[in-house]
């Protein structure tokens, strides 16, 4: 029990008003700390203290209110898909009727009217397009009044309700108006077609709404569904909801591993590049790790099952993107406040076009206060106002799921593109992260041969694979690939902070620092000075010097006989960095380092990748602080790390950015989690926030406009000066075009280049 976060999937809502009601129905709930909704994607994220409120009490608010939420997480996303497949198909059956009964009645009332029993016909003809067809407008329009809420099942119910219902009238008691010298027309072509534009709309609407997660639904598909568990030595399939923690998995040639774990037995060849974005397969052996979702390529190999279901690396990117996805940017945050007002305001635009028309022109005037009423509450659907931005926000997350990056927030995708100073973290973002051998340097005071040199490098591989120093680790990776000797090696002792001292035969050795060296009595150096060069061969004192000089590690081998070789070790920089550096410089961001290093590794560094702004020997509370910095001289600051030193620093950043082979903290407190290491994905992030903000403006702009303009010209304001009135079959159609227009806008942006 205790403080929940949760998403669940909610059924029948049909606009943003909806999603507005919904999210204003949970969060007035006791024991609910937030809740919003994504009309979308058609998902409530809501926090909540479970001891004062249950998932099914959320539910039974949100039922009474005309909407449905599936709160049972067992396959909570295949009940969502399987509801929502039914509804279409619902849906696209009331449409094609609606048409079947919509076009004879715009046949009858536009070319027949005057024909014996045409109002009849023609009732006979809308009502049952009204009762089946739009059925759901009328009860969810009621629900809302029963709860002092409306939407745009309201605005639907009440203008074609109007128009039929003064249509009907007319029919049963033309006299009331012949009597009065008034011809009694009849409008129930115009409730009818109302209704099938609108379900079409509809219908289009969710068919694009569709592609808008066609993200998640591509990460889905990534999950296997069955798993070969391995039980008291014999083979089972089980689906993978039952595979637990610990268990042997078998996986074949050519199939997705299906759970997170470490190779057991056998070896393989694993793609991996739906979750690392490497192209390159990636050899896998006993003590290996696999992921969810990769493929294995050649081999067949059997693994423990580490994590499974939702807590595995693939299970835990599609709940970032999904949440990402159902999250608010502030601008979409202004929208929901306009559409909470909107309809309460258009009903008052409506009555008030219908007064003024009578006011002005008498009782002869009523059929067109009528109409010009009935066409403001068709053209003022608030749908258009309420997909813009989240349509364009999930299909600007799916765009980056897609490409290695994964936005945890939408803020995020909002504020990248107003980011003017990018601040790396040095060790892991802007260099590989970990020691590597990059020379190995024999004292040529004196000559080996390739015997020797053999034996040498076998007994550093001997002493270093017992040493837990860093260094140690690099040098043995280093020698692994290289032609050594099984040495034996005895005495062994690590010297913390200098170095290894062991005796091989009646010979003593030493590998460490230039200290340890020093120490050896080798030659005489104190904190800054180099060796001396009357002691070390001119080629080699001068190689160590450079190193010194750009910040590298030097580690010397030698025995109480001489020096035998210098190794130098260094935490390379990526490939790709100096490449995403020139990207950014070129897009004309300020590029800052922070490091814990000393300042002369650094300043080398710093130098080498063309950065004029570094802190070095920074710890977090300091990078943190320069960060803060940064933001009171005015700068919009993004933060990218990878380490748990780095988080305060990201957390405090305007963006964050984690790399996806750092540590789980920095992705937990990281906004954007980059997959890999490449470092150009900071610009293609860059790159996508700007053409994301470009396509909200648009469909804002649009959606906004449309209103502006339909809403006048709906009340006949250009009746008096051109003699137009809009049809409200008209309005009906603008107004389903313009919601599928702004959701084939946001599609664009999945065939734009980042």
């Amino acid at each position: 029990m205790g403080t929940l976060t949760k998403t669940y999937p909610v059924l029948e809502m049909s606009c943003a008003v909806c999603a507005a009601n919904v999210e204003s129905c949970v969060a007035a709930l006791p024991g609910v700390r937030s809740a919003t909704v994504n009309f979308a994607s058609n998902q409530l994220h809501v926090t909540f203290d479970s001891s004062q409120v249950t998932p099914e009490q959320i539910r039974d608010a949100v039922r009474s209110i005309g909407y449905d939420l599936i709160v049972d997480e067992d396959c909570a996303d295949q009940r969502q898909e399987s509801a929502e497949q039914v509804h279409y198909f619902a849906l696209r059956r009331k449409t094609i009727l609606a048409w079947v009964f919509s076009v004879p009645l715009l046949v009858v009332g536009m070319g027949f009217m005057d024909m014996p029993g045409a109002d009849w016909l023609m009732l006979a003809l809308a009502l049952p397009e009204l009762l089946f067809c739009g059925r759901t407008f009328y009860v969810n329009g009621w629900k809302q009044a029963l709860h002092g809420r409306a939407n745009m099942d309201t605005l639907v119910s009440l203008s074609t309700a109007v128009a039929f219902l003064f249509s009907l009238f007319n029919t049963l008691f033309p006299q009331f108006w012949l009597s009065r010298g008034i011809t009694p027309h009849v409008y129930y072509e115009a409730s009818a077609v109302i209704i099938a534009f609108v379900l079409l709309g509809k219908l289009l609407e969710e068919r694009a709404k569709g592609s808008t997660t066609a993200a998640i639904k591509r990460l889905m598909g990534l999950q296997p569904q069955m798993a070969r568990v391995v039980r008291e030595g014999v083979e089972c399939d089980l689906p993978i909801a039952e595979l637990r923690v610990g268990e042997s998995v078998s996986v074949r040639p050519g199939e997705r591993i299906p759970v997170d774990g470490t190779v057991l037995s056998g070896e393989s060849y694993v793609d991996e590049s739906m979750i690392s974005g490497e192209p390159m397969a990636v050899h896998k052996s006993p003590g290996d790790r696999v992921l969810a979702g990769t493929v294995n390529q050649r081999g067949a190999f059997t693994i423990r099952a580490s994590q499974v279901g939702g807590e595995t690396v693939l299970a835990r990117i599609i709940e970032m993107v999904r949440a990402a996805q159902g999250s608010k940017a502030p601008v979409q945050r202004i929208a929901d406040r306009i559409a909470a007002v909107f309809v309460p305001t258009v009903l008052g635009i409506a009555v008030l076009t219908f007064v003024i028309w009578m006011i002005v022109g008498g009782s002869g005037s009523f059929p067109h206060a009528l109409l010009s009423a009935v066409s403001v509450l068709v053209i003022a659907c608030p749908c258009a106002l309420g997909l813009a931005t989240p349509t364009a926000l999930m299909v600007g997350i799916g765009r980056g799921a897609e490409n290695q990056i994964l936005i945890k927030d939408a803020t995020a995708l909002e504020q990248m593109c107003r980011v003017d100073t990018i601040v790396f973290d040095k060790t892991g973002t802007l260099t590989e992260g970990r020691p590597t051998v990059t020379a190995w340097i024999w004292n040529d005071r004196s000559v080996f041969t390739d015997k020797e040199r053999t034996f040498y490098l076998g007994m550093v591989r001997a002493a270093e694979s017992r040493s837990e120093h860093p260094l140690g680790e690099a040098i043995v990776r280093y020698l692994v690939g290289q032609n050594t000797e099984d040495v034996e090696i005895e005495s062994f002792e690590s010297v913390t902070g200098r170095g290894v001292v062991f005796t091989c035969g009646a010979n003593s050795y030493w590998i460490g620092s230039l200290r340890m060296a020093a120490e050896h009595g080798y030659f005489a150096m104190d904190e800054t000075a180099l060796p001396g060069k009357d002691s070390l061969p001119e080629t080699l004192s001068s190689r160590i010097h450079r190193a010194q000089t750009e910040g590298k590690s030097v580690v010397l081998f030698g025995s109480d006989a001489g020096l035998i070789a210098a190794i130098v070790v260094s935490d390379p920089v990526k490939r790709t960095t100096p490449e995403a550096l020139a990207q950014l410089r070129r897009a004309g961001l300020a590029v800052c380092m922070l490091t814990g290093d000393n300042v002369r590794t650094a300043s080398a560094l710093a130098s080498e990748l063309g950065i004029e702004r570094f802190r070095a020997e920074a710890m977090p509370d300091d990078k943190e602080r320069y960060v803060a910095d940064l933001q009171a001289a005015g700068r919009t600051v993004a933060m990218v790390g990878d380490g748990i030193n780095d988080s305060q620093a990201l957390a405090r950043a305007d963006v964050s950015i984690a790399m996806g082979q750092g540590t789980d903290v920095a992705m937990d407190v990281a906004m954007v989690t980059l997959i890999g290491s490449d470092l150009r994905l900071v610009s293609k992030a860059r790159t996508l926030s700007r053409k994301t903000v470009r396509l909200i403006r648009e469909n804002l702009f649009w959606a906004f406009v449309y209103n502006v303009i339909g809403i006048p010209v709906a009340a006949g304001l250009l009746y008096p000066l051109w003699g137009v009135l809009l049809d409200p079959m008209l309005a009906s159609a603008a107004m389903a075009f313009s919601s599928v227009s702004v959701v084939l806008n946001s599609l664009r942006l999945r065939y734009k280049k980042l």
